[in-house]
């Protein structure tokens, strides 16, 4: 009982010290995309994201090392843990939701999908959307070192299948923390309000749903997969990785630098003499190319284990499908909505939603 109680509120801990270091490490100030909903002034976030992860990582290493918590603590509690965060990623969501007026739909809409749409605390210092992000972020990294420790103290070794999984996901929190300004631009922070979905999902879902197969396999026999098909995950996961990064990368320098030629892509777009849109590069491709590119990442992870008969593994890729296909439709409906007829001039351009030659 001792070890289920510490375990739940584990997440609390670490969720705090984050949140400490948040605040307190040096950061830098970047300008994003979003406005003011008053003053109509462009927001501006307080990024180190890649500053928090590098310290929290190294301070559950020296825990470890000094024995005062044993590496694969978060594996060991993982369900205590996971009811931990569900409730802290419950209680977050009443107070950001309950207390702000109705947006004029029906409460549990308003609950789900939240009121505010970009809440920023201590003078900016915080904002609710980065912050959420760098929790989810942070925690996952945290699970997926202390999940892949289990089978190294366990086996004494860490299989190849576990290594590779384990790498990637590491590699998908790294690079997420290293291009946080980049995301300012992205659609859950222009779109999305704070609620259930985004507070929730990022505290709860996030930094334990997404290491699924990890958590599926870590306790199994090693795969033993051959290294030419481990080579392939890999080579999936970037070419996934390729597309996602890629695809942020230009539409960022297209909204801050409009002329800058990003990888000896010069931009093309269309105009109704107000309103610009990217139609070449990745953006020629397909209208969500980034969307695909998480897709392959989140296929590339389930393969990793070696376990592909395991359903469970598959839960990761197929919530990804789920989700961006509704939220491709979400965003191509505020497009049109937005753009009108230079939308629809774009669609007659750039015919596939996603995925080339077939969506």
């Amino acid at each position: 009982m001792t070890t289920q109680l510490a375990g739940f509120f584990t997440p609390w801990v670490i969720y705090a010290v984050i949140t400490f270091l948040h605040y307190f490490l040096p950061g830098k100030w970047m300008t994003g995309y979003v406005r003011h909903f008053k003053t109509g002034e462009l927001l501006k976030y307080r990024l180190n994201g890649r500053f928090v992860l590098i310290t929290s990582s190294v301070l559950w290493f020296l825990l470890g090392h000094l024995g005062w918590v044993p590496y694969d603590w978060l594996y060991t509690i993982r369900w205590s843990s996971l009811a931990g965060a569900c409730v802290f990623g419950f209680i977050f969501s009443v107070l950001i939701v309950v207390p702000v007026p109705s947006t004029g739909r029906s409460w549990l809409a308003d609950f789900f999908f939240g009121r505010l749409e970009n809440p920023q605390f201590r003078n900016g210092r915080i904002d609710a959307k980065v912050w959420l992000y760098l929790i989810g972020a942070v925690m996952l990294q945290l699970n997926v070192l202390s999940f892949a420790a289990h089978q190294y103290l366990a086996l004494g070794h860490m299989g190849a299948n576990i290594w590779l999984c384990a790498a990637m996901l590491t590699y998908f929190v790294f690079d997420y923390l290293t291009f946080e300004k980049v995301h300012l631009y992205t659609y859950d922070f222009f779109a999305e309000r704070v609620g259930v979905k985004l507070g929730w999902g990022c505290l709860t879902f996030y930094p334990y749903f997404y290491l699924v197969a990890l958590w599926s396999a870590t306790d199994l026999d090693p795969a033993n997969t051959p290294t030419w098909l481990l080579f392939c995950y890999a080579l999936i996961f970037l070419c996934g990785w390729t597309l996602s990064r890629g695809a942020n990368m230009q539409n960022y320098f297209f909204k801050t630098q409009p002329a800058k030629v990003f990888l000896g892509i010069k931009p093309e777009t269309i105009t109704d003499g107000k309103r610009t849109l990217l139609v070449n590069g990745f953006w020629g491709i397909s209208r969500h190319i980034n969307y695909l590119g998480e897709i392959l990442m989140g296929v590339a992870i389930a393969l990793s284990v070696g376990y592909p008969g395991v359903f469970w593994v598959w839960l990761y890729p197929l919530y990804y499908v789920a989700l961006l296909l509704t939220r491709q439709m979400d965003d191509d409906n505020r497009c049109s909505s937005k753009y009108g007829d230079l939308w629809k001039e774009y669609v007659r351009k750039v015919k596939y939603r996603i995925i080339p030659f077939l969506y």
